[in-house]
């Protein structure tokens, strides 16, 4: 009998080792695109609808970019220049800035249902020495499948852990995560415990809302991570301590808090949090920040919003209550961008701009949900100097649309660039996607 199991077993490991070798076969058979060379020649780009990115829209544009930055742009009626080098005509077409995906995790994370390509999390409670640029996987087939939507770069964050780690920004189109980087270690990402509760309905316990005992505990855990980490740099530092030596651009402003904090009473806890500490904060997910948007204004919290697309979390709300948090937001004052975090976050990265069009169905103009997932996240997240409008001396990472790029059914892209480098939009789906339809071509000729 003890044979028979351990041969069962032996079986079993056989069958899962042979998946393993089978999906990772599958992930090498598809090669990410070569990242485009740098650029040598000037390009222009004449005659697009250009949306700038601040709510300025240039109807008839000329767009010129040299040594990857933004070298000219103008009104093409008005302004006369001389074009240089590559000129694309892209009368009828858009022109965007290059969208960002904050708080992902794209490139940590390949299969969520294989362990071994998972990388977004580490061991431990208080991790903020864990840097995610690090584990980004720059060869990822997920990242490369945002380009053709016109998604461009991510800030990569690590998820597990009370305090989580740090994120990065990079770019994506490069051979590895030291060419991909922007900005490194921009901030720690802290997750804030949650006020209430539910039953463990498996357990036999009411699947109903209740007081979470541990609130104030877990707050009282933070306050003394952070109390111990300004006291620790205050010191001599002679004994290196690596958490809390990772937490020193939190006091010194060179990086900032995010908190992944949604309930009303929760965030009002974190804003008191901010001014005890001193910190830079960022909300991440926001579910109930409209209903604290004074105080959220009043203490310069930005807020990178939960995500659009979904259903709304209390039976007593608007239906479309995630589509218009953004709106209600943007009204009073406060700095809102677009994020994605949640089921599926990784391949639903690629529908940010739909997102943002989607709030105009509450009442945003187009160029105000171009904002939300351009120069917004790009002031949150302290790149706005280089990315994020389309302006002479930045960065030229932009796209070329056949139309509008919050609408799916009109955004297709042409062309598009990161600093300057003209990057390839063919991934693995398009290849599949050419595949079958060339075969379904030669069956309809065939008939």
């Amino acid at each position: 009998m003890m044979y028979l199991k351990n041969k069962i077993f032996t079986m079993k490991t056989r069958i899962y080792i042979l998946v393993q070798v089978v999906m990772f076969c599958g992930l090498v058979s598809f090669a990410q695109q070569t990242p485009a060379p740098k650029q040598i020649q000037a390009v222009t780009i004449m005659n697009a609808t250009a949306h700038i990115g601040n709510g300025e829209v240039i109807e008839n544009s000329i767009i010129m970019f040299e040594n990857g930055k933004i070298s000219f742009i103008g009104d093409a009626t008005t302004v006369k220049i001389e074009a240089k080098g590559e000129i694309i005509n892209a009368a009828g077409k858009h022109v965007y800035p290059g969208i960002i995906a904050p708080n992902s995790t794209l490139g940590l994370v390949e299969i969520g249902a294989v362990r071994q390509t998972n990388d977004d999390g580490e061991i431990g409670g208080v991790i903020p020495h864990v840097r995610g640029l690090i584990a980004y996987n720059s060869e990822s087939q997920v990242v490369e499948s945002m380009r053709p939507n016109g998604v461009l770069i991510g800030q990569i964050t690590p998820r597990d852990g009370v305090v989580a780690g740090t994120s990065s920004i990079v770019q994506f189109d490069a051979w590895n995560w030291e060419d991909a980087v922007i900005k490194e270690d921009d901030g720690i990402h802290l997750n804030w415990p949650n006020s209430v509760t539910r039953g463990r309905w498996w357990m036999g316990e009411d699947p109903g809302y209740k007081a979470n005992d541990k609130y104030k505990e877990r707050i009282a855990t933070i306050e003394q991570v952070f109390k111990t980490a300004k006291a620790y740099l205050a010191g001599s530092r002679s004994e290196k301590d690596l958490q809390f030596e990772a937490m020193a651009g939190l006091f010194d402003k060179s990086q900032k808090l995010y908190v992944n904090v949604s309930g009303e009473r929760e965030i009002l806890d974190a804003i008191a949090f901010k001014k005890e500490y001193d910190v830079d904060m960022v909300v991440i997910g926001g579910y109930d920040a409209h209903k604290v948007a004074d105080q959220l204004k009043a203490n310069n919290i930005p807020v990178l919003l939960k995500r659009v697309h979904t259903t709304p979390q209390r039976d007593d709300e608007d239906y479309d209550l995630p589509y218009k948090l953004a709106k209600m937001l943007v009204d009073k004052g406060v700095l809102v961008a677009l994020q994605n975090a949640g089921q599926m976050e990784r391949a639903n990265a690629r529908n940010l701009p739909f997102q943002a069009g989607q709030t105009m169905s509450t009442g945003l103009t187009a160029e105000q949900a171009l904002m939300l997932i351009t120069s917004n996240p790009a002031k949150i997240l302290g790149i706005d100097d280089r990315l994020g409008t389309l302006e002479k001396g930045k960065d030229a990472t932009l796209f070329i649309s056949e139309g509008n790029a919050l609408d799916m059914r009109t955004n297709q892209l042409t062309r598009a660039f990161i600093e300057g480098r003209d990057i390839s939009l063919e991934t693995h789906q398009t290849t599949l996607a050419k595949r079958y339809s060339d075969k379904y071509e030669g069956q309809k000729k065939e008939k």
